[in-house]
């Protein structure tokens, strides 16, 4: 365990250090959290229809959005890319340490160490300026740091599983873009899930992007109570773990398959 410790806290260390790309992608995430949240008001104006979610309820959600934006499942491992495109994943596959929890545990430094950067002072400046409301209770932030916990680690394995399907392709944007797109719609990143139509409700409900967004948010909301919190995190856990064992699988036939040429 001490080995993959060090691969966390060493590539965590090494993404912390790119607060330039930090400090743009904040400026970014900024404007199109307030193009979205005049887009829902503007919905909000003129619909008569009763909503599954009140307007301030969706402001909230859309700068939570914004915030953990760089914790959703939207891009592979360019490292691990790189060297599976040149051959040197060889020299990945020869270290004295397990591959899948090697670029599992790169991946939860991608996906922690960025947003880290950019949740902090999205969080104090939407708070302050625009709308972003404080959880209900401490139960209610209580559950939303736990579920949190829990979507880091299930946006991780899809995030793995993302990287070892490089193993079959030439260039990997069409995966990419494929599970990007996936992700943004049907965890709610794009539309909160309770804007879809009820008919979607139990398709959205069984796919594993939901505990990436939509459940840790409502939670934070106080939507689903503090006490049906377990059964959130143990289906988040859930799906982690049915993932982990896919992405496993897939990398050992992988391994088994992939031929390097030259060296």
């Amino acid at each position: 365990m001490r080995a993959y410790w060090a691969i966390i806290s060493a590539r965590f260390r090494m993404l912390l250090q790119y607060r330039a790309a930090a400090l743009a992608g904040f400026g970014t995430q900024l404007f199109w959290g307030l193009i979205r949240t005049m887009i829902f008001a503007a919905f909000y104006r003129v619909t008569s229809a009763p909503q599954p979610m009140r307007q301030e309820d969706v402001v909230t959600y859309v700068w939570l959005g914004q915030a953990m934006l760089a914790m959703l499942p939207w891009n592979e491992d360019r490292e691990v890319r790189m060297l599976i495109r040149t051959g040197n994943v060889a020299y990945e596959m020869l270290r004295p340490v397990d591959l899948y929890s090697l670029w599992y545990c790169r991946a939860l430094a991608l996906r922690s160490a960025p947003t880290l950067l950019r949740a902090l002072p999205m969080f104090a400046v939407a708070a302050l300026f625009f709308g972003l409301k404080p959880p209900p209770s401490w139960a209610c932030a209580g559950a939303w740091a736990a579920s949190t916990l829990a979507a880091l680690l299930l946006s991780s394995a899809l995030t793995t599983l993302m990287t070892i399907s490089l193993l079959w392709t030439i260039s990997g944007e069409g995966v990419t873009y494929l599970l990007c797109a996936c992700a943004v719609v049907l965890s709610g990143m794009a539309v909160p899930l309770p804007l879809f139509p009820n008919w979607a409700q139990g398709v959205l409900s069984a796919l594993p992007f939901r505990g990436v967004v939509d459940a840790p948010f409502r939670l934070y909301l106080g939507h689903i109570p503090p006490t049906a919190a377990w059964t959130v995190i143990a289906g988040q856990l859930a799906w982690t773990a049915a993932l982990v064992l896919l992405g496993r699988a897939v990398l050992g036939r992988g391994a088994h398959r992939l031929v390097v040429q030259g060296g």
